[in-house]
């Protein structure tokens, strides 16, 4: 089963990471390699992929006069997708357990940063999203 692991943060939450040494910056990030590791050696490993700092972001409505409607820098959303891990495993439990390691990378001072990390299902070929 495949599963999508998004990790997401407020405009806060992005301004804070900006704040943390660079020290506690790296440790977090070879935190997140050293799982995407283990989840290749498992063959667990799909994809990530994190992604640009949301303040060049847009939300796209639909189009008038043949252009794309964006809405602002920071849309009325109050968090943004940071990045995203796609898992093929066995059963959810095992991608809860992935997204919990996720979630429990050490942030400034080595202490757990606990963020949230949505984990969805994809669906199947054949089958009903719902």
């Amino acid at each position: 089963m495949k599963y999508i692991l998004m990790m997401s943060s407020t405009k806060a939450g992005v301004a804070g990471y900006h704040t943390w040494s660079q020290s506690d910056r790296d440790t977090h990030m070879q935190t997140l390699g050293a799982i995407v590791k283990d989840l290749v050696g498992t063959g667990e490993f799909v994809a990530t992929q994190p992604l640009a700092d949301p303040k060049g972001a847009k939300v796209v409505r639909g189009e008038k006069n043949g252009l794309p409607v964006t809405d602002g820098v920071f849309p009325e959303a109050k968090e943004f997708l940071l990045g995203y891990w796609i898992v093929d495993v066995a059963a959810p439990e095992r991608a809860y357990a992935i997204a919990g390691r996720i979630s429990a990378a050490p942030g400034p001072g080595g202490v757990p940063t606990n963020m949230p990390i949505e984990v969805r299902q994809f669906v199947e070929s054949g089958t009903s999203p719902n």
